[in-house]
């Protein structure tokens, strides 16, 4: 009886985040799928209409530019998640080592993590700028810096180099949150093991590679599950950076977000009779689909790699 009113009181507790994960995540993602299968939903009437099945997927693996945003969204996730990784372990290392003044630093590193993501891309690209008339403007600082005059960002930008510079703007963002949880991981390792390595003289190296990769291992594996799905929804990162005019991303730098975006607010059928609302769905769940795959993938390979 008594763990019956236990479970009861546990039911109670949960029922309201239960409640808005059905209508807040799991209503949507339903009536995504649905509408990715009925290609001629109508978004106005909220009607799906009669016909069911695969042409609104068929239609964007047809679709040149669904193609260019999983390309740029797959370069994103798998350039500047290990990058940013690698990056803000060895500074969370170097940081925790440094005792004067740590306080200080982190709250310095922690900055960019509370600033507008948005505000901090337009700062970016400024810095990357390049005026298309040379003497009306300025160059930005990077080419003044380097005596150079690349388009680095603006509409005649190569594909190198405003994906270079999303890369680094991607990889510099995501350093402040990574640090901290590392830090905090390092903190929490006993000195016992780092003692039993002095008394082997075991070199920085190896004390690294034995010691603190091996107990930071499930938070490694944290950072890099959350930082992949993350990755997967880029959008906003690009936009600032490398948006045109009006902030609007050129085709040929959409992310597979960007694409969902530009397809659910359009209205009405293509030259195809699907409906663009249909074709955002089916990019959405695409999506989905990716990322609940290399979730699972890094699920599988934390079970194995992970020491707890």
């Amino acid at each position: 009886m008594l763990e019956y009113k236990k479970d009861y009181k546990a039911w109670l507790y949960i029922l309201v985040p239960l409640f808005l994960l059905s209508v807040f995540t799991f209503y949507p993602l339903i009536k995504t799928i649905l509408i990715s299968f009925f290609s001629q939903y109508n978004s106005i009437r909220n009607s799906f209409g009669p016909d069911f099945g695969l042409r609104a997927y068929a239609k964007i693996f047809s679709d040149k530019y669904f193609r260019v945003s999983i390309l740029n969204t797959l370069l994103l996730v798998f350039v500047s998640v290990p990058a940013s990784t690698v990056i803000a372990l060895l500074i969370a290392v170097g940081l925790n080592s440094i005792k004067p003044l740590q306080k200080i630093f982190q709250t310095i590193f922690f900055i960019p993590y509370v600033t507008n993501t948005l505000a901090i891309g337009m700062v970016f690209s400024v810095m990357f700028s390049h005026p298309i008339i040379s003497g009306i403007a300025p160059e930005g600082l990077i080419n003044t810096l380097f005596g150079t005059s690349f388009d680095w960002v603006g509409p005649t930008a190569s594909y190198g180099r405003w994906m270079f510079v999303v890369l680094v703007y991607s990889i510099w963002n995501a350093l402040p949150f990574k640090i901290l949880v590392f830090i905090g991981g390092l903190q929490n390792i006993s000195k016992q093991y780092y003692d039993a390595a002095k008394i082997d003289s075991a070199t920085p190296k190896r004390v690294f590679s034995k010691i603190t990769v091996p107990l930071l291992s499930p938070i490694i594996s944290y950072i890099l599950i959350t930082s992949f799905i993350g990755s997967f929804k880029a959008y906003e990162t690009v936009l600032s950076v490398a948006g045109g005019t009006g902030r609007e991303l050129d085709r040929k730098r959409w992310t597979v977000v960007a694409y969902v975006y530009d397809k659910i607010g359009v209205a009405g059928l293509d030259n195809t009779n699907i409906s663009y609302y249909s074709r955002g769905a089916a990019a959405a769940v695409v999506l989905f689909i990716i990322i609940m795959i290399f979730t699972g993938i890094n699920l599988y390979v934390s079970k194995k790699r992970v020491h707890y």
